[in-house]
């Protein structure tokens, strides 16, 4: 039982709390920010699993997961907001459409821009062929799927004072648990991966924040 194993395995807990909230809680926990944010990041790190080596079967699986549990969650939460808010939802679904619509534009173009990118980098020698020829560098999936885990931070950080009712402790606690476990992962893998050791460092504190928060407010 190696890191290999656990740290796609806490992974799990980002799909099985979606999957419990969705079946226990009411929509308005629901974070939409925080679960279209998961979406794609879920949908990087499906090609992540698939180019790591070891090759992690065990991680593609619980990302394919965590992007259908999370899609759930922005159904219900959409239409929750028709049923509540009927004046403003169109405008707030329209917003959280354009977010979305922008991040798979970047991606996109990303891609397209790849490949002539990194043969102008690797053309132009020196330190530019060096950051070309980096395997967990800017033109590799090694990169961008561990630092578009910023966007979990970066999310936490813009919920700082969210009400401790609307905060899902299965989410912050599944959230935290695989942020402390994969800084761990990322010194295992192949290649090391100090991008990912730093963005799980603070995920794991954005999250401890919320639900040292949650629990304080539920049971103290």
């Amino acid at each position: 039982m190696t890191t290999h194993f656990w740290g796609p395995v806490a992974n799990w807990g980002l799909s099985l709390s979606a999957i419990y909230d969705a079946n226990t809680k009411g929509p308005e926990i629901i974070n939409e920010r925080m679960s279209a944010t998961q979406v794609i990041y879920s949908g990087l790190f499906v090609r992540f699993a698939w180019c790591v080596q070891p090759r992690n079967y065990i991680l593609f699986g619980c990302h394919t997961a965590n992007v259908a549990a999370q899609g759930n969650q922005l159904r219900r939460w959409g239409d929750h907001k028709l049923k509540t808010e009927p004046d403003t939802a169109p405008a707030q679904l329209q917003s959280l459409s354009y977010l979305g619509g922008g991040a798979a534009a970047v991606l996109a173009a990303s891609l397209i821009a790849r490949k002539p990118l990194m043969s102008a980098f690797s053309n132009m020698g020196g330190p530019f062929a060096a950051v070309a020829a980096m395997p967990a560098g800017p033109f590799y999936i090694h990169f961008w799927a561990p630092n578009f885990k910023w966007a979990l931070s970066i999310n936490n950080i813009l919920d700082y004072n969210r009400p401790t009712e609307n905060i899902s402790l299965s989410m912050t606690s599944a959230m935290t648990l695989t942020g402390t476990i994969f800084m761990r992962w990322s010194f295992v893998i192949t290649p090391v991966n100090y991008s990912l050791f730093f963005v799980n460092l603070v995920l794991s504190t954005s999250s401890g924040y919320h639900l040292a928060r949650k629990i304080k407010a539920d049971y103290f």
